[in-house]
């Protein structure tokens, strides 16, 4: 789970995308002795000591106004905005100058905790260049090089211990933790809405109304829930950013903080190729699904309209085989209870324990029934089998060369194991390990 979002701020080459990408490890920012390169936000997901969190890189704001310096200040602000911490990038051989003062007035006004990074400190004999960096009152200047990695490990160290209160706020939400994703206007606030049997979310059939993810803790028969409720940015009556690029973050940060992911499909609109794009993070984050199809009262149906919706839902998502399919009316309260059972079932399938010795009969009877085929000039054996995590459950295969298992295989075991505990919505994540 992310602890939080850093935000790499700073005036154009300063160096942030060098930082960024030395942080993540790999090459994902564009860095060009050009100034302004780095227009748009880049994302990405990364560690330290152990703990996860995401980061985002932006352009540079600087006074002048050149090309893109508008929609760059905007992407910023909303960078700003977003994040549990700032990394503020300065260049520490060129010296201060009224692009960092510009800087610095806008993260005066944000009242979130601020990092100065004074960077280019690649020779001892520049260490004396960060004093006139104290100037700008954002505390103790961190000097450090990002084109060879020098005091990168000091700033995280910093970057984790803000984010680490950040943890203790989380964590103070216990319970079945569930968000609501899906594209702009499918009734993702109607539905949080119906949930909750309050208005407690702004509900409006524009897109983009809501601007940030809500987090409500609520209780239903006896039992603990924290819904979240997502969707496109807006801010001031004005779209700011895309939505399929930008809302990205956002989505991305409900999913990481669920353990189940509730994707909401428009069903009077029908299956968009958005909805694919969607629901795809919360795939790659390995999260429990259910799919739910709102609006189902505007639709025109027959005694064979929810089937042939299902078959098309498959149909579409191959990859999501595992999720149910709920139809709901979040305006008529329609099936809303379905929902509540639904997540129960889909939770204990997503925290399920399997006993070792259950799950190696399993193997050991699914090889007998269909042994391994040759791939990549041999045949895989499985050995052994163990669960090694659950949320999501997590199995390590012992084999003797896991280049030889083909992906179909392992589908075909992932199958066995769902169908023997009857697992509902959640993913099974299946590691190889090459016994020694």
């Amino acid at each position: 789970m992310s602890l939080g979002l850093v935000a790499i701020v700073g005036s154009p080459s300063v160096g942030k995308s060098t930082i960024f990408n030395r942080i993540i490890g790999e090459k994902k920012s564009i860095i060009e002795e050009t100034r302004g390169v780095t227009r748009d936000r880049i994302y990405a997901h990364t560690s330290w000591l152990t703990k996860y969190f995401d980061i985002v890189d932006t352009g540079g704001i600087e006074l002048e106004n050149s090309t893109f310096q508008s929609q760059i200040r905007m992407q910023v602000e909303i960078a700003i905005n977003e994040a549990d911490v700032i990394l503020f990038v300065v260049d520490g051989k060129l010296g201060l100058n009224d692009d960092d003062y510009l800087v610095a007035k806008m993260l005066y006004k944000c009242k979130k905790p601020v990092i100065l990074a004074v960077n280019k400190i690649d020779d001892t004999h520049l260490i004396n260049n960060i004093y006139e960096f104290y100037s700008l009152g954002l505390g103790e200047p961190i000097p450090c090089s990002g084109a060879h990695g020098v005091g990168i490990g000091e700033i995280l160290d910093k970057i984790l211990e803000y984010l680490n209160k950040n943890e203790e706020k989380q964590s103070q939400l216990t319970g079945l933790r569930f968000s609501i994703i899906g594209r702009p206007n499918v009734g993702k606030s109607s539905l949080c809405n119906a949930i909750l049997n309050e208005n407690r979310v702004i509900v409006s059939n524009v897109e983009g109304t809501t601007r940030d993810a809500v987090d409500t803790k609520f209780t239903r028969n006896g039992k603990e829930y924290v819904v979240i409720d997502t969707a496109g940015l807006k801010k001031r009556g004005k779209i700011y950013e895309a939505i399929d690029k930008y809302a990205a973050l956002r989505a991305l940060r409900a999913i990481d903080a669920s353990d189940v992911c509730l994707l909401v499909i428009d069903g009077n609109a029908g299956i968009q190729e958005q909805d694919k794009h969607v629901v795809g993070y919360a795939v790659e984050a390995k999260k429990a699904i259910i799919i739910i199809v709102n609006k189902w009262d505007l639709v025109k149906k027959d005694n064979n309209t929810m089937n042939e919706f299902t078959k098309e839902i498959r149909k579409e998502f191959k990859f999501l085989d595992y999720a149910p399919v709920i139809y709901t009316s979040a305006i008529n309260k329609l099936r809303i209870d379905n929902i509540f059972d639904m997540l129960e079932k889909v939770y204990e399938s997503y925290t399920f324990q399997i006993q070792t010795s259950v799950l190696n009969d399993i193997i050991q009877e699914a090889q007998m029934m269909n042994e391994t085929p040759e791939f990549n000039g041999g045949r895989c054996r499985i050995y052994y089998a163990q669960q090694v995590s659950s949320k999501p459950l997590t199995i390590a295969l012992f084999v003797n060369e896991p280049t030889w298992m083909h992906f179909s295989y392992m589908r075909y075991i992932e199958n066995r194991i769902r169908n023997s505990f009857e697992l509902i919505g959640s993913p099974i994540n299946l590691v190889l390990r090459k016994r020694k």
